[in-house]
């Protein structure tokens, strides 16, 4: 699966979004950067085919199919639209997702899920809380278990703290299992991954 967007901008006087430009496909991670408050949810919405532009082109596989990129791609933790409230524990936010995914949303299951993937110390905590990479790491992982979901549009983790080279690599990790990974960031976070020497992809422009 190959997403292209092509200068794709959005609001009066493209100031929502003005015209970017990336890609992301099968066993890639790619970096968009996306710059203010509003900008980063914008492009991850625009990417995830949730959103109408007002210029430029979204793609799948060649072809224009908003439908089709909103089944198979997952938009994860974007500001207001898809972030869990903060003060709701781990396993509540594991309960929702199960229940998305159409597995058991009790807390048993949300318990033996946890442990699957090492984070059961968490269950109890506020998710947010949560340490930024294991905040990363439990999202991407319960969006990965909707049906049909190809992709995933990580949207600002920079916003939480830590370290980007921590999210980046988990970015990378998911990759390698067989997502399209397209991570929005600022460039700072840019900046520090290149001084900390870590290849990126950056497409956005």
């Amino acid at each position: 699966m190959r997403i292209v967007l092509s200068e794709v901008a959005k609001g009066r006087a493209e100031r929502a979004l003005p015209p970017t430009s990336t890609s992301f496909e099968t066993g890639r991670a790619t970096l968009a950067l996306a710059e203010t408050e509003q900008r980063p949810t914008v492009l991850g919405l625009v990417a995830s085919g949730r959103m109408k532009i007002d210029s430029g082109e979204v793609t799948i596989d060649g072809r224009t199919d908003a439908k089709a990129i909103r089944r198979r791609v997952a938009l994860v933790d974007a500001p207001v639209v898809s972030e869990p409230e903060p003060n709701v524990t781990v396993s509540g936010v594991v309960a929702e997702e199960l229940m998305f995914a159409g597995r058991a949303p009790n807390p048993f299951a949300a318990a033996r899920w946890l442990e699957e993937i090492g984070l059961d110390s968490l269950a109890s905590l506020p998710i947010g809380n949560v340490d930024p990479a294991a905040r990363v790491r439990l999202l991407l992982e319960l969006a990965a278990l909707r049906k049909d979901v190809e992709g995933l549009v990580l949207v600002a983790p920079d916003r939480h703290g830590g370290e980007p080279a921590a999210w980046w690599r988990i970015a990378g990790e998911f990759a390698e299992r067989g997502y399209a990974v397209l991570v929005i960031a600022g460039q700072a976070s840019q900046s520090a991954l290149d001084a900390a020497g870590t290849p990126t992809e950056e497409d956005a422009r």
